[in-house]
């Protein structure tokens, strides 16, 4: 099995991946080790001194004026772990938690939290025996750490709550720790504060999404490409010196990917044929403008992942000259803003889909496709109800655009009076991915079974070959009405697995 080592100078996205969706094992570096141990001696020499520290011998956050005596300080950690422990909702999927406890161990590793060498040891344990706590929905605002989530992770490592063991079955997180030979810790000074106060939660779903869209705005590059075939359109448009005179990355990127889709399609080049235009409409003409505007913002998202995946984020920190200072760093906004950003840019991307979808539909706007791509018109719907489904997609898609990191609601008795809102805006998130994948999914339906209906035309042989994919992956093709949610689903998981790139790259080459 894959095993990821932690350092103390951070981890890359691949080792979240591999942490949270592959199940890889976890190890700690020996360097990581040894700044373990030498930031814990700085918090115990603190710890034995009379001199108030916040987070060392104090209370938290508004309660931060209170000096915690030393018998009392055991106490302290375990009370903010349990009091915390305070989410409610649905459960977080087990990805997103595996993401959240790695990033949290990594921050720990970094030698600036003060925690002891044998509770990262704990947190390495519980992901290599496929313990997840069990976290919810609600209850993080994003500043001062994903509070909630990660309590629910530091009580498993305490032995209490609820957590689902490697069988996916919930039990009392004592009996599975018991079950796998783990210790529950018993926490000392700080490490209570240092196990909860990370943007950990927010950032691993940003990790995630950013792998998931990387294959969606290329998936959406081919069902474009599709479409404009499907509407008999011009690849002119896509011409590289046209785009090189507007030079933005992603644009260029994403022209590039069409019009390596559309090579040798005979369905192309025929919008001067029987009914003339002089330009497709903007749906197909602007595809690139849209899907490269989408691709820089991820790029731009992509570079505030690489930056936090690099921090230390914690409060307070330990210092490499000794200190233990308190700090900002815990607040989300640098995350939180680019959740929101993709969030923006993955509605427009499902609009501008819908609106090729609803033109191949429409027997005035499809140059000569029949109506709703129906077998017999009139007793046939075709795909009318499915273009429904998928406005209806998009209009939640643009609800779920609107900013979460816009909104903040002052908590901890005006303490903590500005938050991010970066765990909502993650979680979101995820659902417009989850919404963008369904939403290239009716379109690539649509588009498969529009160039079927070009009788006499050949499409590009990368078409085909999505189109031949597409069929062997239980998507049915034209024909009279028929139950058609399975064959949306098919379409679904199609998409969602990657099936459109690889099926396109096996003619193209690797897409950008």
């Amino acid at each position: 099995m894959h095993t990821v080592v932690v350092g103390t100078s951070g981890v890359t996205a691949s080792d979240v991946l591999a942490v949270a969706r592959g199940g890889a094992r976890v190890e700690l570096s020996g360097e990581a080790v040894a700044a373990l141990a030498a930031a814990r001696g700085i918090v115990d020499a603190l710890a034995a001194k009379p001199d108030p520290v916040y987070g060392v011998s104090t209370g938290f956050g508004a309660l931060a004026t209170r000096h915690i005596s030393q018998e009392l300080r055991a106490q302290l950690q375990r009370n903010i772990v349990r009091s915390h422990a305070a989410g409610m909702g649905p459960r977080v999927e087990r990805e997103v938690v595996r993401a959240l406890m790695f990033l949290r161990l990594k921050t720990v590793c970094s030698g600036h939290t003060g925690v002891r060498p044998e509770v990262a040891q704990t947190m390495a344990d519980v992901l290599n025996a496929g313990i997840t706590p069990v976290v919810h929905e609600y209850g993080s605002l994003g500043c001062s750490g994903d509070l909630a989530p990660l309590s629910h992770c530091a009580l498993t490592l305490m032995g209490e709550g609820e957590a689902e063991g490697p069988d996916g079955s919930v039990r009392p997180a004592g009996e599975l720790l018991a079950a796998h030979g783990i210790a529950p810790v018993e926490l000392r000074e700080k490490e209570g504060l240092a196990l909860l106060n990370g943007t950990d939660g927010m950032l691993g779903m940003l990790v995630m999404a950013l792998a998931d869209l990387d294959t969606l705005y290329k998936s959406a590059d081919v069902t474009a490409a599709l479409s404009l075939e499907a509407l008999l359109g011009t690849d002119k448009v896509l011409a590289p010196e046209l785009h090189a005179i507007r030079p933005h990355p992603g644009q260029g990127a994403s022209a590039a990917n069409m019009l390596a889709v559309l090579k040798g399609s005979g369905l192309t080049g025929h919008h001067q044929d029987d009914a003339p235009r002089v330009q497709d409409a903007y749906s197909v003409r602007c595809a690139p403008q849209v899907a490269g505007a989408g691709r820089d913002t991820m790029a731009h998202a992509r570079l505030v992942a690489e930056r936090e995946l690099a921090s230390a984020v914690d409060n307070p920190v330990v210092l490499p000259d000794g200190r233990v200072e308190s700090n900002g760093n815990f607040h989300g906004a640098p995350v939180a803003y680019v959740l929101d950003f993709l969030a923006i840019a993955v509605a427009d991307l499902a609009s501008i889909a819908e609106r090729r979808t609803d033109r191949l539909l429409d027997k005035n706007r499809s140059h000569g496709l029949p109506p709703f791509l129906a077998d017999d018109a009139g007793v046939d719907s075709g795909l009318m109800i499915a273009q429904y489904t998928q406005a209806a997609l998009v209009s939640e898609l643009k609800r779920l655009a609107v900013p979460a990191s816009a909104d903040s609601i002052p908590s901890s008795a005006m303490q903590e009076d500005h938050v991010s809102m970066g765990w909502s805006a993650a979680r979101k998130l995820r659902t417009a991915v989850d919404n963008l994948t369904r939403v290239l999914a009716v379109e690539l339906y649509a588009a498969t079974r529009a160039i079927e209906l070009r009788e006499g035309l050949a499409p590009a042989p990368a078409s085909q070959a999505v189109i031949d994919a597409v069929r062997a992956a239980g998507v049915q093709g034209a024909g009279p009405d028929r139950f058609l949610a399975p064959d949306l689903a098919a379409a679904d998981a199609f998409v969602r697995g990657g099936g459109v790139v690889a099926a396109a790259e096996q003619v193209t080459g690797p897409l950008q």
